[in-house]
């Protein structure tokens, strides 16, 4: 019996190593279309505020104006490969229950369809990417009601866009969820990723994290159980640096002009005797002594190509960044450069926040638009534009 017992405890471990070995090999091939498809995401930048907005103003003299076939046309000038579009939900809402009562497309999503072609004319790749307002993005996290909603909605936008071109047109799920609860969120991006697949099967999708969409978020979460699927993180540490001025985020954050990178106890002393608060000091020590520089993204970045090789799925950082108006500019432009750097040598594609905007690329005068070149250099694209 022991004899016996030993063989077939052989002869199931031997199965079982076979199985594991299948599968993994499965894993790691099962995959090879979202690999492909994530080099044309490589070197991309977001055009926020465009049809997201806080206050809403969706007019078709805005969307026409805001970004224009010259800026699209400077983006691909300077060596982008693909533009992001962060897309309210609800006025996408408005066009489905238009459809549904047969009165056809809106004003809105008329303009997202010249957006998409308009940026594919270019030979730039697009992600068009669902971006609720916060309001219903609670709704999501406080129950299931929102969910068939949120699912339909992805139906009926994959449908829409179904006969683009799958190798250039990706679908994001959500941009920063704002769940609290992994499981929670896991299940959804499940849902709605199998009804984007169906209504749209050759396109890629692009997943995410459930909170804020961070590092920490991505690390957090399993991929779906699907292939052809790219996963997201956003890149915005230390947020001292990067968000210095900001009054959405934190009471800290407000006050902070002309902070230094990289960060030092010593490159932080003067600026503490600046602050107003107790905790506005602390907080600011410890940006000091973290140590924030090249060497200390690159170790924290490691971790999402760690991930991804893991889990045999390719990663991308869809928005890394640091605000401008009050970071000094060739500090601002190290940051982005070590950011950068750090992400290609990790092997992860890479988009930045953002065109225009508190942390944008380019300036406007009389809808004219000037790239900053320093921050051109920094990502390694100063190529002549107009």
């Amino acid at each position: 019996m022991i004899k016996n017992s030993g063989r077939g405890f052989i002869t199931a471990t031997l199965v079982l190593i076979a199985v594991v070995c299948e599968l993994s090999m499965f894993a790691q091939t099962q995959d090879s279309t979202a690999f492909a498809r994530a080099r044309h995401l490589q070197h991309g930048i977001n055009a926020s505020q465009w049809f997201y907005r806080w206050d809403r103003d969706y007019s078709v003299q805005r969307l026409e104006t805001y970004i224009t076939a010259d800026d699209i046309a400077l983006i691909a000038a300077a060596g982008f490969d693909h533009v992001r579009l962060d897309i309210d939900a609800d006025p996408l809402a408005l066009w489905l229950t238009s459809s549904q009562w047969g009165g056809g497309t809106t004003a809105f999503v008329t303009q997202l369809d010249r957006t998409v072609k308009l940026i594919l004319d270019h030979h730039l790749s697009v992600v068009i990417q669902i971006h609720p307002q916060n309001s219903y993005k609670l709704q999501l996290r406080q129950g299931a009601t929102n969910v068939p909603q949120f699912n339909e909605l992805w139906r009926a936008l994959a449908a829409h866009f179904a006969s683009t071109d799958p190798e250039h047109v990706f679908f994001g799920i959500m941009e920063e969820p704002f769940q609290d609860d992994t499981y929670h969120w896991q299940g959804i991006q499940n849902e709605v990723a199998r009804t984007i697949r169906t209504e749209a099967p050759q396109h890629t999708i692009i997943a995410t994290g459930d909170r804020l969409s961070t590092l920490d978020d991505l690390l957090a979460i399993e991929p779906i159980g699907l292939s052809n699927v790219i996963y997201e993180f956003h890149f915005y540490q230390p947020h001292a640096f990067t968000h210095q001025g900001a009054d959405w985020n934190s009471v800290f954050l407000k006050p902070l002009r002309q902070i230094p990178y990289p960060s030092s106890p010593e490159g932080l002393s003067s600026k503490l005797n600046e602050e107003p608060t107790i905790g506005g000091k602390y907080f600011l020590a410890q940006y000091g002594l973290e140590g924030w520089d090249r060497a200390r993204l690159e170790a924290m970045i490691a971790y999402a190509a760690k991930w991804s090789q893991f889990n045999h799925v390719p990663v991308c950082c869809s928005e890394f960044g640091a605000m401008r108006l009050y970071a000094e500019p060739s500090m601002r432009a190290q940051y982005l450069h070590d950011v950068r750097v750090a992400l290609e040598e990790n092997h992860i594609g890479w988009a930045m926040t953002e065109y225009d905007g508190s942390f944008g690329l380019v300036t406007k005068a009389n809808g004219v638009a000037k790239p900053d070149r320093e921050v051109l250099r920094a990502l390694g694209l100063d190529r002549p534009t107009n």
